[in-house]
């Protein structure tokens, strides 16, 4: 994931990427002590392995369609469907189209 962090008051473009989106790539684009906001490129396809964030979390889809396994329960996120997950929750993304998600993490770090 390349690192791109924008400054507060920045306007941040996170438009769909459409016919343009073989050029897509996952971006960090901002990173602070307690939140970080990134744009991740799922393609068609291919899955995460389970993982937990740091803290509680948003996921928004952009652009796509994707399967979110929460531990078994299987829920389908669609353009313009967010999601909240509470801080642990183990998961995994299965990515059914090619899929832009805007992932917004509450950091608990100490």
């Amino acid at each position: 994931m390349s690192i791109q962090h924008f400054s507060p008051g920045e306007v941040i473009d996170i438009s769909p990427y459409g016919a343009n989106f073989e050029a897509a790539t996952s971006e960090t684009l901002i990173r602070e002590s307690h939140i970080e906001v990134f744009r991740f490129i799922l393609r068609a396809g291919k899955t995460t392995p389970e993982h937990t964030a740091a803290g509680a979390m948003t996921i928004q889809c952009i652009e796509g369609e994707v399967e979110l396994d929460l531990e078994g329960d299987k829920r389908t996120l669609q353009a313009h469907g967010l999601m909240y997950l509470s801080a642990g929750s183990a998961h995994t993304i299965k990515a059914v189209a090619d899929t832009a998600l805007l992932i917004t993490i509450l950091l608990e770090r100490e």
